[in-house]
């Protein structure tokens, strides 16, 4: 009996170990790949499995959860013969344990190798203008090339992004330059094209101002010619008068109207800018025939006598 205890006690701690070595727990977020003999099988998902213990073991335990991957700094040659600085990053998911374990070497190693050989390549393909400024584009062509060659691997390439690009010191010395001549240059012609703009403005408003005071002198010689139009007929009946007097024998009239132009004259004379001192009596007798001339004129209109201007009776 005490044999066949022994015996059975063995028997049910090598079932207990057997039942403890198949029985596998898997965490959320891995997975684990099963190899029978040292060839694959299948994939334990997350939570309770089973194998055949001995004959079955664990090949690879694999996360399924976005890795982030460092992609280091790295030289790289541009299509305009600049040599920048540029380092990545890259977010990466497996999707299939099977061909992440079996698929490739080290995927982490090839992983990070296939990134740099395509940021040279395609960096590389453009000038650094193009490089500074087109980042997103850059960054869509790399995570289209690199999803597509490691999709084979059972991996999913979320994002791949440029970290820094930094080009050699003389260089950024040297747009730094580029680009302060690329302002002053605007700023030239946009102070070219304020003093056009004003020059413009200003011919246009003498242009008008010639206009309106050219108006301005055609209205005035108009006025000018009207008045001395005026003027001339006024004078042309006076001189009219003057001899309609003169032919029905008025001298008197005559006198009147050369005294009166002789006074006005006189007048001129002595109120003119130039003049300081006037000498009196200019031809005295003229003047006092002209009063005379006007006396008698007025003598005869008071009295109702005979004269060339008598008023016609009723």
């Amino acid at each position: 009996m005490d044999a066949l205890g022994t015996f059975v006690l063995i028997l049910v701690a090598v079932v207990v170990g057997l039942i403890f070595l198949g029985v596998k727990s898997v965490p959320q977020g891995w997975a684990y790949t099963v190899e029978r003999f040292g060839r694959y099988t299948h994939t334990m998902k997350p939570g309770l499995n089973f194998i055949m213990p001995i004959i079955d073991s664990i090949g690879h335990k694999l996360s399924t959860q976005e890795t982030v991957m460092d992609v280091p700094s790295q030289k790289v040659i541009t299509l305009d013969n600049a040599i920048v600085t540029c380092d990545a990053v890259a977010f990466y998911q497996i999707v299939n344990p099977a061909q992440a374990a079996y698929e490739v070497n080290d995927l982490g190693n090839a992983m990070i190798n296939l990134v740099i050989t395509n940021i040279r390549s395609v960096l590389g393909s453009m000038a650094l203008d193009e490089v500074l400024s087109r980042r997103a584009e850059i960054n869509d062509k790399l995570l289209a090339i690199i999803d597509q060659a490691t999709s084979p691997w059972g991996v999913k390439v979320t994002r791949v992004e440029l970290k820094d690009i930094a080009p050699p010191e003389d260089m950024v010395i040297s747009m730094g330059r580029q680009m302060k001549a690329e302002r002053e240059r605007r700023a030239v012609i946009l102070e070219a094209e304020g003093h056009r703009e004003a020059a413009i403005k200003k011919a246009e408003g003498e242009k008008q101002a010639a206009i309106l005071e050219a108006e301005g002198r055609k209205e005035a010689a108009f006025r000018d010619a009207e008045a001395r139009e005026r003027l001339g007929v006024a004078e042309a009946r006076a001189t009219a008068a003057v001899s309609e007097a003169i032919a029905n024998g008025g001298l008197s009239a005559v006198n009147y109207f050369l005294g009166q132009k002789y006074v006005e004259a006189l007048k001129d004379i002595g109120t003119a800018p130039n003049n300081k001192i006037t000498f009196m009596p200019l031809d005295s007798s003229g003047v006092m025939g002209a009063v005379a001339g006007i006396a008698e004129l007025t003598k005869q209109a008071t009295a109702g006598g005979d004269g060339p201007w008598q008023r016609p009776k009723a």
